[in-house]
This record gives C-alpha cells, sequence and structure tokens, in this order.
C-alpha cells in the first residue's frame, strides 16, 4: 500500500469501534438498497464488496450469492466484521484487508462487484474504477452507492477541510453526480444506469449500476 493508504487505515482503525456503533441514518433507504441491490445479483454469483466497513452490508446480502469477498482498507474494520461473521455463523462470505485498487484476484473473477459509500473517499478513482472493470467478468455488473459531496449543504462542505486538518475527517473527494457518472463510462463500463433511495426530500447518494 502507498503511504496514503497507510494513513487512511489508520484513521479508520482509530474510529472502528465508533463507526460499527453508530445507527444508520437513513435506514429507508438503506432497506432500498439492499432491496434493490437484491434484485440485480443472483444465487450462485460470486461478489466482491470493496470499502466493506464492518461487514454490515455483505452479511446481509450474503443468503442471495454463492459467494462474497468484502474487502476494507481498515485492519480494525476487518476485525470487527469477522467477529460478526462467526457470531452469525455467515460461511460465505470472506474478509480481507484491501484498498479499493489493490485487491488481489485474477482477472474476471467476480459476477458483481459493489462500492457503497466509498468512492468519493479513494484517492485514485481512475485506479479504483479500472481495477474493478478488471476484476469482473464480462457483462458482469457494478453496483455502487456514493457520496456526492457537492451536493451536500455549504457548511458541511466548508467543514470538512477543517476536520481533516485536526484528524476528524478522512480524505474527502468533492464532486457532482454527473462527475461519477463520467468517470464510470471512461472506465469501460456501459448501460449505466442511476436512482436515489433516500427517503428524505433530498438525497446526495447516487445509486449507480453499471454492466462491464
Amino acid at each position: 500500500m502507498t503511504q496514503d493508504h497507510v494513513a487512511d487505515a489508520r484513521f479508520w482503525d482509530r474510529f472502528s469501534r465508533r463507526y460499527a456503533a453508530a445507527k444508520i441514518a437513513d435506514m429507508a433507504g438503506y432497506e432500498r438498497t439492499l432491496e434493490r441491490t437484491g434484485e440485480l445479483i443472483r444465487g450462485m454469483d460470486r461478489v466482491l464488496e470493496i470499502g466493506c466497513g464492518t461487514g454490515t452490508t455483505a452479511l446481509r446480502l450474503a443468503p442471495a450469492v454463492g459467494s462474497i469477498l468484502a474487502t476494507d482498507i481498515s485492519p480494525k474494520m476487518i476485525a470487527i466484521a469477522q467477529e460478526k461473521a462467526a457470531a452469525q455463523a455467515c460461511a460465505n462470505v470472506q474478509f480481507q484487508v484491501a484498498a479499493p485498487e489493490t485487491v488481489t484476484a485474477p482477472q474476471a473473477s467476480f459476477d458483481a462487484v459493489l462500492a457503497f459509500n466509498v468512492l468519493h473517499l479513494v484517492r485514485d478513482r481512475a485506479a479504483a474504477l479500472a481495477q474493478i472493470r478488471r476484476l469482473l467478468k464480462p457483462g458482469g455488473l457494478f453496483i455502487s452507492k456514493t457520496t456526492c459531496v457537492s451536493e451536500l449543504n455549504p457548511l458541511i462542505r466548508a467543514a470538512i477541510p477543517v476536520m481533516r486538518a485536526v484528524g476528524l475527517a478522512p480524505h474527502v473527494a468533492v464532486f457532482p453526480a454527473g462527475t461519477l457518472l463520467k468517470d464510470i463510462a471512461q472506465a469501460g463500463f456501459t448501460g449505466i444506469e442511476s436512482e436515489r433511495h433516500g427517503s428524505g426530500k433530498k438525497d446526495f447518494r447516487l445509486f449507480v449500476v453499471a454492466r462491464a
């Protein structure tokens, strides 16, 4: 991993237990994302999740697929995910420490790649998307949900650099939905579709489905 990867891993290691204990802010929106993802993946699919955090989504989706390799840059996040998998006796999910750009697997290994709430945290989005494209089988699905930080309240956007300076926020990339969709297309994906699943008046998290 690069020095940036090491710094990112340290940040998320520090906040791993707090992250694990935090409640999902928009549970209805999260459930809609799980439902929609479940409609797209198939019973024997081999799935990769990048940025899996403490494994909540991977463990929820595990009964719907053949197997899941769930990865995160933070060793402590992965340790918590493994604890949860053991407690649930979930045998078809494997957890691995890896950055999105450094997942180790042969080309065309997966039927679907999931990336929920992570692409705005990746320092080299083009490299991450290229790696995802490489790991997908021809016709495989890339399914993501990404915070478009440029759509957030300006006061929140202004606070991010200050919070980063005192170690209270990670690296965050600021881009609109259009830029994300353009990046996905430039990585070689086709059939790109987008939705918003939030239950509030405004949802700044873009759900995207694209085909390799």
